[in-house]
């Protein structure tokens, strides 16, 4: 995994993909038995093979319609969280990959007009949508404050260990 240089450019470089990426190819199957550190080496290998090795902390993944639709595993979006992609946008996504991706902590945001951003530009992510080079903001649509939540706190464990050390829920109710 790679982390950015001092002299980027600001803001999250942009990987273009297209529509209805399966969650196969983001952890695909044969990797399955190996722990994120080997399965994110092979993450959109079949898509993009400069993928794994090109990402950097903070990039974020544009794509198509239906991004994460295939099978239920969360690894799809825990591989995306180990390699640091700071988001996904894209017009629509599987249900399953969405609450997954929140339940890890990776914010996804829903914009219809994400065709337009193009392969390596740096966006900045607003909570109004997602600003281009040159000012234009692309509109997304708004995300409860529940899941923004879990991102914050990098995930729905992170966001439950908080709450029981605060006192607000009980590790283990009465039953």
């Amino acid at each position: 995994m790679n982390t950015p240089s001092q002299e980027a450019a600001p803001g999250s470089r942009v990987w273009r993909l297209g529509a209805q990426v399966d969650t196969d190819a983001l952890a695909p199957g044969a990797y399955m038995k190996f722990g994120y550190e080997v399965m994110a080496q092979h993450t959109l290998e079949s898509m993009r093979a400069e993928f794994a090795a090109g990402v950097s902390v903070g990039d974020v993944i544009v794509a198509g319609e239906g991004f994460g639709v295939g099978s239920s595993r969360e690894q799809a979006a825990g591989v995306l969280v180990h390699l640091g992609i700071e988001a996904v946008i894209a017009p629509s996504f599987s249900g399953l990959f969405y609450r997954n991706a929140f339940n890890l902590g990776l914010l996804l945001l829903t914009c219809p007009r994400a065709s337009e951003i193009l392969e390596g530009e740096r966006v900045q992510l607003l909570e109004s949508g997602v600003q281009r080079p040159g000012g234009e903001v692309l509109p997304t649509k708004p995300i409860p404050d529940f899941l923004l939540e879990m991102v914050r706190a990098k995930g729905l464990l992170n966001v439950l260990k908080a709450r029981i050390k605060s006192g607000e829920i009980q590790a283990f109710p009465e039953l």
